[in-house]
């Protein structure tokens, strides 16, 4: 019998209002994927950066190889054998792809070998990315490849993979799962945290379910059902969105022959968009990331400020020349794919990041804090958001309790248009379902939602039409009756022309 990969004994980890770990233990083999499965919250992040050495636990051991350990930084894990892919990127904005990269191998190897290693990995593993690309010019799906391939050139024996799947394509995934199945027949172990539970089911070879900081159970995924296995990580299976077909009403966003040039070398070009959302509809954009889904987002919202050909209304108003506060104030609210930076500022709390969207609580620049804690209250009973209440910040959310909140908070304010970028990224079943429910009752109240996600699963759950998006251009609409994964796929490459000639 060869010596377990890693074996974790009695791992507790303390914050001042939750415990995240409590008395954790875990044992992976060599050559095994191993699941780490629970609810948001359940502490399995926290568990991930014990062992990565980002976080130090309490209490417990840690025994690497047979050897006990005591990890004091990533830099110790990295030089042991252990590498990990984190759910929210650790890149540098401002440095190429090859220069992040560069940053966590050893200083022996040359900035232009790393770039040839790069090319070499990418292309072997199927994860384009150009090395020479700034990382600020990626989309979430390209720097998620980043992370991937800077884990994979340090040729590990313990890879940690969370939520590794979250932005990737259908195609993308199963690429990733041969890459992953051939590292676990080198021996290389993996710790695999997913709520896709389908995943778990293909890929995985044991499993350990947290809830509430503590191991509840273990199974064998491929003896488990999706509702078995939800079963053991919630206690129930979650409810599948019934969305009714229904009428729509009036157009609320339309797009005519929009026309924009990319901002820098590594964007995408917008050409000939047309694009219409009306009330009481949702229309799903899917595409590969990377192909304007992000430039087109930008000028929806009013980030995107430059002068372009076409147009955009909302509600029968031209609003080419608005700014995104004044286009809230028309009703049109947005939901960005990045949690942390964008959809909310780090290290403010929730009550004042309520003033992101949420201008009513000032008056002549005196802020009614009182009137911003209620309203984030609200959200987070309304959404069974787990946080310590409307004062603690936003980075000590887990990543899906954030996201509801956030989907929450736009939700709240009774938009005529609502644009959601990636809605369940790296959240939950419990918590997905709960979201697209409410996207669901929402647009049956009369809202007009575009939902841009790479999920191709919540787009056919959710959408009453999907458009694809390739190359900066949207394809003609689909009923989702008339949508199957097959098709979507061949769209993806922008391959409607030939049913449209």
């Amino acid at each position: 019998m060869s010596l377990p990969r890693l074996s974790l004994q009695g791992i507790t980890k303390r914050y001042p209002s939750v415990v995240a770990n409590d008395s954790v233990s875990l044992q992976v083999e060599p050559g095994q994927i191993h699941a780490v499965l629970g609810e948001n919250g359940a502490g399995k992040s926290t568990l991930m950066k014990i062992i990565y050495g980002a976080v130090q636990p309490d209490a417990g051991t840690m025994v690497f190889n047979g050897k006990p350990v005591r990890i004091a930084n990533p830099q110790e894990a990295r030089a042991l054998g252990i590498a990990m892919v984190f759910q929210h990127f650790s890149l540098f904005d401002t440095l190429t792809v090859a220069e992040n990269v560069w940053l966590g191998l050893e200083s022996r190897f040359s900035l232009k070998e790393v770039v040839q290693r790069i090319s070499e990995t990418a292309s072997a593993y199927g994860l384009d990315i150009d090395p020479l690309r700034p990382v600020h010019t990626l989309s979430v799906g390209e720097m998620q490849r980043v992370e991937i391939i800077r884990a994979l050139l340090t040729k590990p024996q313990l890879l940690i993979l969370d939520e590794p799947t979250s932005v990737l394509t259908p195609q993308a995934v199963e690429k990733l799962f041969i890459v992953l199945r051939q590292l676990a027949a080198e021996g290389c172990s993996i710790l695999y945290i997913s709520h896709k539970l389908h995943e778990i089911r293909s890929l995985c070879h044991a499993c350990t379910v947290m809830r509430g900081g503590k191991v509840t159970g273990y199974c064998d995924p491929t003896q488990e059902t999706n509702a078995s296995l939800s079963q053991l990580m919630i206690g129930a299976e979650p409810p599948r969105v019934e969305a009714m077909a229904r009428e729509p009403g009036r157009t609320v966003l339309r797009v005519e022959g929009l026309n924009i040039d990319r901002e820098d070398q590594f964007g995408v070009d917008l050409r000939g968009i047309d694009l219409e959302v009306r009330s009481g509809e949702i229309v799903g954009v899917a595409g590969v990331s990377g192909n304007g889904q992000g430039e087109l987002l930008k000028v929806l919202s009013g980030e995107d400020a430059r002068m372009f050909q076409g147009s955009v209304q909302l509600d029968g108003t031209v609003i080419d020349a608005l700014s995104a506060a004044q286009r809230r104030g028309l009703g049109l609210h947005f939901v960005p794919e990045e949690r942390l930076g964008r959809g909310a500022v780090p290290a403010l709390s929730l009550a004042l990041n309520m003033l992101l969207t949420r201008t009513q609580a000032v008056r002549k620049g005196l802020l009614n804090l009182s009137q911003l804690g209620q309203q984030a209250q609200k959200i987070i009973e309304r959404f069974g958001v787990k946080a310590s209440g409307p004062e603690a910040l936003a980075q000590s959310l887990s990543g899906g309790n954030l996201q509801k909140f956030i989907v929450g908070r736009e939700i709240d304010a009774n938009p005529k248009l609502l644009i959601v970028s990636q809605p369940t990224w790296g959240v939950d079943v419990g918590a997905a379902a709960q979201i697209r429910g409410a996207i669901v009752a929402l647009r049956d109240a009369g809202c007009a939602v575009l939902v841009v996600s790479e999920e191709l699963d919540e787009l056919m759950e959710l959408s009453d039409r999907i458009v694809v998006m390739a190359k900066g251009r949207v394809s003609p609409s689909m009923a989702r009756a008339e949508a199957d994964i097959t098709r979507i796929g061949e769209w993806m490459s922008g391959l409607w022309e030939a049913e449209h000639v």
